[in-house]
């Protein structure tokens, strides 16, 4: 009997280890919340690094090495001092570049409008038939922005399927009232993210996100010079962006993520391709013009 015990117990553990498709960093803060009990902030971040690390995201069999690292960071900064929330939910996602220690941020994105219910100590549920909370929804969202960045990174639109998913959700949170999910809350939010993603005005930047990775800092490990030269062949796609549309959100979006990066990567060569990259960066950029000048000093 007890082996029979301890059987099922590790075939769940089994289940459980299979299922988890990311390697998901949660912190939760309150820094403005007046109270002297923190056991419901420690039970929502327990909670939701349950829900994002214990659910099966992805289509595909993943090993441990294979998880797709991201970091959520909420800061709660209203709390009726029952289960009603507000606050800003930060969240980034990366992947590893071939043949090297360095991790690529995919997705860097500040989520100002997350209103939500918790109760200490419950469970949270999701379908992807129907909305059940606005906070599973919303982690559900990033999770499969974040699966379908990820798989782009990897093969040409290999992310569409988990766009789609996120689009699903984007679908079933219509009849809710909480922000973030409709095209007039706002012009950069959940809503106009998935919506640029799978539009074809954007095509170009997710076949980018593509070339950039695999073709270019995938390269790099091996050959420096020629994983960046193939880069500087592509740059001039990122100008051609129409920034302009409305909920212009995914251009913005990549480029938070992306802007450090580009930086580093020109920063040390020659001047006429670290000047020519400035160049394209500003026009294609101007919002980080700041950064892109440090490419001038050099």
């Amino acid at each position: 009997m007890k082996v029979t015990t301890l059987y099922i117990a590790l075939l769940f553990l089994s289940l459980a280890a299979s299922a988890q498709d990311l390697n998901a960093r949660i912190t939760v803060l309150a820094p403005k919340i007046q109270t002297t009990n923190k056991r419901v902030f420690q039970s929502l971040e327990t909670a939701m690094k349950d829900f994002l690390n214990g659910h099966k995201w992805l289509i595909d069999a993943v090993t441990p090495q294979e998880r797709i690292d991201c970091n959520f960071v909420l800061n709660i900064t209203v709390w009726d001092g029952g289960s009603n929330f507000s606050g800003e939910l930060q969240v980034q996602s990366s992947r590893p570049v071939f043949n090297s220690n360095y991790n690529t941020t995919l997705l860097s994105v500040n989520d100002k409008d997350f209103d939500f219910v918790y109760t200490e100590g419950q469970s949270i549920d999701y379908s992807d038939q129907s909305f059940q909370s606005n906070l599973s929804s919303v982690m559900a969202f990033y999770a499969y922005i974040i699966a379908g960045l990820d798989y782009d990174s990897f093969s040409r639109y290999g992310g569409s399927t988990y766009y789609n998913l996120a689009q699903n959700v984007v679908t079933n949170a219509q009849t809710t009232s909480f922000k973030g999910w409709k095209a007039f809350d706002d012009n950069s939010n959940r809503y106009w993210l998935v919506e640029n993603i799978n539009n074809k005005v954007y095509a170009p930047l997710r076949s980018f996100l593509y070339d950039y990775h695999h073709n270019g800092l995938d390269v790099m490990a091996d050959n420096a010079s020629k994983g960046r030269k193939y880069i500087s062949t592509i740059l001039p796609v990122l100008g051609q962006l129409d920034r302009q549309r409305l909920g212009a959100m995914f251009p913005l979006v990549f480029f938070t993520a992306k802007a450090d990066e580009l930086v580093s990567l020109y920063a040390h060569t020659d001047g006429s391709e670290r000047i020519a990259a400035m160049n394209l960066l500003m026009q294609a950029d101007p919002a980080n013009g700041i950064k892109y000048q440090e490419l001038q000093k050099n």
